[in-house]
């Protein structure tokens, strides 16, 4: 079946198929009999508002940093639901009496309500379908979705703290990246900024190694059992892993601070052999390693929420972390006056201005972290040190642990790599006079890059992977396929064009966000088309893996992010050797993309073996043909566009925004038109969802 997922089958609803000999529509005992079906219902367009409101089942949701320092889509997710009695319900509700709420409700409905029921039943039964779907309907006629049914009870409130969670997700990304905005104001896109972006991306990385992985994949879903099985509502595990985790944090970062010297020496070996630099990064590093201390807090508090239904805090706090370094480097502009005019570098940057930009960071992770108390006190959560380890579970949850943490481990030392590469690169292209053309120039780039696949694959992917995990459970491959096949082919309908969108209009995307770093942008734009391709299969790789999980194999995504992350180092050497100095980090986000083709290939073969041989490739490769079909006179024309008004007017402000207009209005045109002569029938959802969003 090549449909996309059409409710709740019939296997799992504890009902006969018809092939067991239940007539077609005949009602079976105790099951609610299905809808008839729409005549002109739409197939694509079916599943187009089933999101789950829980964020707490995607990793890149549970990050405490927004920046790109690591890659995101090769984290694990958290374990799969428990067994239980039923497939869809599996701590034992009934099917026909539960009612379920889409994430698409959230943003609609979120003013409504209704009366209270049990204040922990929605901790479970994400992405379950309204009563009155299920039924024995064969699999391959389309299901009339059924009229949105009224959310009981405490779902109106959830609602409400559901579109704050998201309106949150929104406003934090909108934060992160205007504080990537004032930061190169304040100090430019060059080598300070090369040394700045070394020193912040060491806590991250340390804290993601030591126990960021483990504690989203393995500790958490511990901890949200313990809430439901324990009779204190698990209070005391809650405290037992709050106690872990700051007792390990705390060891682990006094040692990282003392050794800041070593670690920069590791990231950087080109910033090593400068003293001056040397000297500023160790500063920078005193006071930014502290900070993954306070991530690894942050985490913890806010899954405790999570776990009580209260989902607002963990999604609004990383804002108020945003406003303090935003507010920091602008005291440093304030102080010190912009870097168009300042020029400041490693030789002349100012003691206490170092000290200045070094504790703005700190405090904005501790504020972060520490305002996750007040809503802690009002869920009736008390935080206590309880040492109290041995015989509760988390020595067996941390032997769970290990392939989280060879998996993060191939990522890091890539990312290593890549660091090394490009600070050298970079310092060797600025004494030629190209600024902006290491690692900063390269995060700074990925970080827009990545923002498609945050927003739409993650989506896609966050209302599908449940219902994955549930066919897996059952041994449904078919389930599986399908579902896995919807996410490739919905997600594409938006992925797709904004992959050829970086590579049409990089320059005048980047001129205009990074004006203020003066013609360094041009640098980033270059690397920003470079990574362009590469978001194709680097959403198409999020999504298979999905699968992986689905059949609680973390072994095989392993592997898989090795190869990538070895090709990805492999050619990003290559660039640097072959290429000019200027080019070689533009290079290296090319080979970010190789890494994920191959990568690709790879999880694709294993999960079409695992699936018994078929992966509904033929009608996945036709919507991605078609819609790169689409693209290719689309790029064409709005690049052409672009270039053409730069040329006249310049890359300043006023020629990038009008660059960038005519640019994007030409691409979107031409794709849409070609779209619709190709007949892409995926359109249809992803306009749904769009419509959904936006309430109509």
């Amino acid at each position: 079946m090549n449909a996309p997922y059409d409710g709740d089958r019939a296997q799992g609803t504890g009902g006969p198929t018809p092939s067991q000999g239940t007539a077609p529509g005949a009602q079976v005992p105790g099951q609610v009999p299905a809808p008839a079906p729409a005549q002109d219902h739409d197939p694509y367009v079916q599943d187009a508002y089933d999101y789950d409101p829980y964020r707490s089942q995607d990793l890149s949701a549970q990050d405490p940093v927004t920046e790109a320092l690591y890659d995101r889509a090769s984290h694990p997710p958290p374990a799969p639901e428990p067994d239980g009695p039923s497939r869809h319900l599996p701590y034992g509700d009934h099917a026909a009496t539960t009612q379920f709420v889409g994430v698409d409700s959230l943003v609609t409905r979120a003013s409504e309500e209704e009366p209270e029921p049990d204040a922990f039943t929605h901790l479970y039964r994400d992405q379950q379908a309204a009563p009155g779907v299920a039924g024995p309907a064969a699999e391959d006629a389309p299901v009339a979705a059924p009229a949105p049914a009224k959310p009981a009870g405490k779902a109106a409130s959830l609602l409400k703290s559901s579109a704050l969670m998201a309106a949150g997700t929104i406003v934090s990304r909108i934060t992160g990246f205007g504080r990537t905005l004032v930061i190169a104001g304040a100090i430019g896109v060059a080598t300070l900024n090369d040394s700045y972006q070394v020193a912040n991306t060491l806590p991250t990385m340390i804290y993601v190694l030591v126990g960021g992985g483990a504690l989203n994949a393995v500790f958490i879903p511990q901890l949200v059992r313990a809430m439901k099985n324990d009779a204190d509502g698990g209070e005391a595990y809650a405290n037992r892993l709050l106690t872990l985790v700051i007792t390990l944090l705390g060891a682990v970062t006094t040692v990282c601070v003392l050794a800041a010297p070593l670690f920069i020496r590791m990231m950087s070996p080109t910033i090593a052999g400068d003293p001056k630099r040397l000297d500023v990064a160790v500063a920078f590093a005193h006071y930014c390693l502290p900070t993954m201390f306070f991530m690894g807090v942050h985490v913890v508090l806010g899954q405790i929420l999570n776990a009580r239904g209260r989902f607002g805090a963990m999604m609004w706090t990383p804002v108020l972390n945003n406003i303090v370094v935003i507010a920091t480097f602008g005291a440093f502009i304030w102080a010190f006056g912009g870097f168009t005019t300042s020029g400041v570098s490693e030789g002349t940057i100012t003691p206490e201005g170092v000290r200045l930009l070094g504790l703005g960071t700190l405090l904005g992770l501790a504020v972060q972290s520490l305002a996750m108390l007040p809503y802690l006190r009002d869920a009736g959560f008390k935080p206590r040190l309880r040492f109290d380890w041995k015989g509760h579970g988390l020595g067996k949850a941390a032997g769970l642990a290990k392939w989280t943490f060879f998996f993060v481990l191939a990522n890091q030392i890539g990312l290593v790599v890549v660091t090394q590469l490009a600070t050298a690169a970079g310092t060797a292209a600025e004494k030629a006079g190209h600024g902006g053309t290491g690692i900063t120039a390269y995060n700074y780039a990925l970080l827009l890059w990545q923002m498609p696949q945050a927003i739409i694959t993650v989506s896609v992917m966050t209302a599908v992977l449940p219902r994955i995990s549930r066919s897996a459970h059952d041994g449904d491959a078919a389930a599986v396929r399908d579902d896995i096949s919807y996410g490739l082919r919905t997600s594409a309908v938006a992925i797709v064009p904004c992959a050829f969108a970086f590579l049409a209009l990089g320059v005048p995307m980047a001129t205009l966000l990074y004006a203020s770093a003066g013609k360094d942008a041009l640098n980033i734009g270059y690397v920003l088309m470079a990574f362009g391709l590469g978001l194709i299969p680097y959403s198409v790789q999020y999504v298979v893996l999905r699968g992986f999980y689905a059949y609680e194999d973390t072994r095989t995504p392993f592997y898989n992010t090795v190869i990538v992350a070895a090709v990805n180092a492999g050619v990003s050497a290559l660039a640097y050797f072959v290429l000019p100095a200027r080019w070689a980090v533009v290079g290296m986000a090319a080979a970010y993309g190789l890494g994920y083709v191959v990568g690709v290939g790879v999880a694709w073969r294993r999960l079409k073996a695992r699936l018994g041989g078929d992966l509904d490739g033929a009608h996945v490769m036709r919507t991605y043909t078609r819609l790169i079909g689409a693209c290719v006179p689309a790029a064409a024309v709005g690049g052409a566009a672009a270039y053409g008004v730069m040329r006249v007017l310049g890359s300043g402000a006023l020629g990038s925004v009008a660059a960038l207009v005519a640019g994007g209005i030409a691409l979107a045109a031409v794709f849409l038109l070609a779209a619709k002569r190709m007949r892409i029938e995926e359109l249809n959802s992803m306009v749904g969802m769009v419509r959904g969003r936006l309430g109509r």
